[in-house]
């Protein structure tokens, strides 16, 4: 079997948008205002995320976020994140789009193609198939990385989880691996700096989806 990546899958009905990035660059807090404003306008948003915001999920994110649960293999932590994402979009993410909603997510596969692939130094072909089989490899139609160094993102921090706890390096890792996906494809993504004023990045946003809008008409 190829593991070679596909040019992916986009939903023919709803909206599908994703935030990606490192620890606090502000992921939560974009979504909600895009949210927010999409409610404003007429739309049916459904806020997601990722780990976790399914029955199963909430197991798996104790699991792979506890400090509790001390070393993990990487494959094993893969494999975790890959069984969040296909109950995620199962159960979700998949239902929302096919009754013509939008969907955004805080974190998607992009997380575990930065973290798992990059941060762990797993293969990233490998580890790019294992996410797109999970997720039947459906695409969101924007991804928007908010871009922070980790020094200035893990500083918002007081205690950390297994992931964030990791080093700089690791977190160095992730955050070119963010930038590299967007610069492979530029059509379905955004990359904003985590530094600027909320509502200068939240104003970035809207104008970029805006035009997007017209999927759902």
């Amino acid at each position: 079997m190829s593991r070679q990546p596909s040019p992916g899958v986009f939903a023919e009905s709803g909206l599908f948008l994703c935030f990606e990035g490192g620890e606090g660059a502000g992921k939560s807090t974009q979504a909600r205002l895009l949210r927010d404003w999409l409610g404003s306008r007429g739309h049916t948003v459904v806020l997601t995320f990722e780990p976790g915001d399914t029955e199963v999920g909430k197991e798996l994110r104790r699991i792979v976020l506890d400090p509790a649960t001390g070393d993990l293999s990487p494959r094993t932590e893969l494999l975790l994140y890959a069984a969040d994402k296909a109950e995620h979009v199962r159960r979700v993410v998949r239902p929302a789009l096919e009754r013509g909603e939008v969907v955004i997510t805080d974190r998607y596969v992009d997380s575990s193609l930065a973290y798992q692939g990059a941060g762990r130094t797993l293969d990233g072909a490998e580890v790019e198939w294992v996410q797109r089989w999970a997720t039947a490899d459906l695409r969101p139609h924007l991804t928007v990385v908010l871009d922070v160094a980790p020094e200035a993102g893990l500083g918002r921090f007081e205690e950390r989880d297994r992931i964030e706890a990791e080093s700089t390096e690791f977190h160095d890792r992730a955050r070119q691996a963010f930038l590299d996906l967007a610069a492979r494809d530029p059509e379905h993504y955004l990359v904003l700096d985590a530094r600027a004023a909320v509502e200068d990045i939240a104003a970035a946003v809207r104008a970029r989806v805006e035009p997007l809008l017209g999927r759902l008409a």
